[in-house]
Order: C-alpha cells, then structure tokens, then sequence
C-alpha cells in the first residue's frame, strides 16, 4: 500500500511524523505499509515496533556494547551516496545469508536523482577506515532508522546494534519523542533484534484499532491471531465468491 503516489521535492517532517505513527515506513522514494510476510511457504504476521524515546533506558547489555566499541570514532552527517558506503555495503552484502538488495542506492534511491527524506547517516571509524554505517530518516518529532551495514571483520564487536543505539543517541539529543525501528514478525525471530534497545520502552502498532500498545510477546500473539483470522476470512470468502 503506497502513502505517495505523486513526486514531490520532499517529504514534510511532520508528514513522516504521521506516517509513522499509522504504520507506514520508507521504501526507496516511497511509503509503504503491509500486514503479512511470506517466507518460503510460510505467511507471518507483521508488527510494527517504536520505542518512546523519554522512556529508553539502557542496562547492563546495551552498556557493555558501548564501552566495547569505544575506541572507534563516530561521525553523525547529512546523507550522500559515496563510493565508500557503497564498498562496504558491498563487504557487508557478501557475509550475510539472507536476500538484500544489491547496492546502497538500490535501496535507497532505485534510480532516482533526488531524495525526498531528510536522511542521515551515522559512519564508525576505526582509524581511518570505515567500519559501520546507518541511515535514517528525520521528521519533525520521530526518527527512522533505515539501514544498518558492516565489515565482516568487525563481527564480534555487535555494530548493527551498536550503530541502533547511537542512533538513539542521536534522536533523543534532538528531543524527539519517538525512533521506529520497523518490524518484527511473529514467530519469525530474524527481526527480533530491533527489540535490543530496551523492550520496556518499545511499543507496537495494533493496526485493527489503529493504536500504539506497550510491546510483550503476548501482545504480539494476540494481534497476530486476530490478523491471521481476518486474512482467512477474507480467502474463504474470495473463493465462495
């Protein structure tokens, strides 16, 4: 489902404000949102996640990644494309097992010549060399974070969860109120990560009831069954049809 149809110059910040908030997030130059995840020959449930930000705080875990990726050296900078992003992203891409698009700017941009999104990027160095960049989109109150990559040989250091929360860093600094990390899938752990941050100040969206919930597993089940129901229904009836 597409929230923008039309080209425009940019995208509001008080605009991805609301989109986020109704469960939508960015796809290249566009705004989507969906309900189901297909996966071989399974269908899971979608559940978008945001943590409020006046309420994150971090324990013994998220501490300890911080001190062990101390000594590398974080730069916080407005977003353009660069040969260096994209060869780590490249290193990043053939280490891992799962399908990813195949170059930054396919992921971002798909052909296009002109951001729509106030995107950021957050690059870690160790020395000179770049280890681990995120991206992120910025509105008027809320953050989103897009993207996260890094170098093979950095895996122990944990940096896809270490770039999360510098980018928490970065968006209560600015005071917003909310950062969307996008969703996980019921039963399907391979998202769960998004939940590293702090899960006592992580909410998810019921997109039934159009409302933001405190997150638990079995808020997640709850809502998944409801959708899972409706989908049947909705099957069943296209077929008696």
């Amino acid at each position: 489902m597409s929230a923008n149809s039309s080209p425009i110059l940019a995208i509001p910040g008080q605009a991805l404000d609301f989109y986020l908030s109704q469960g939508y997030y960015r796809m290249h130059q566009d705004l989507f949102t969906c309900r189901f995840l297909p996966v071989e020959d399974g269908l899971y449930s979608v559940h978008w996640l945001r943590l409020v930000l006046a309420d994150v705080q971090y324990g013994p875990e998220q501490r300890r990644l911080q001190r062990l990726n101390e000594r590398f050296s974080v730069v916080l900078r407005q977003f353009r494309l660069t040969a260096e992003l994209e060869a780590l992203y490249a290193d990043y891409r053939r280490s891992i097992t799962f399908d990813a698009p195949p170059t930054v700017e396919s992921f971002l941009l798909a052909g296009a010549t002109h951001n729509v999104f106030d995107t950021g990027v957050v690059e870690v160095r160790d020395g000179a060399r770049l280890i681990a960049a995120g991206i992120f989109d910025s509105g008027a109150r809320s953050m989103a974070g897009i993207m996260n990559f890094y170098h093979p040989d950095y895996r122990k250091y944990s940096l896809g969860k270490y770039l999360m929360l510098l980018k928490l860093d970065h968006a209560r600094r600015q005071q917003y109120a909310y950062y969307y990390p996008g969703y996980l899938a019921h039963n399907y752990p391979k998202f769960d990560y998004k939940l590293f941050p702090c899960p006592a100040a992580t909410e998810v969206f019921d997109c039934l009831n159009r409302c933001w919930l405190p997150y638990s597993r079995e808020e997640v089940g709850r809502q998944s069954a409801e959708l899972l129901a409706g989908w049947q229904q909705e099957d069943t009836g296209r077929y008696d049809a």
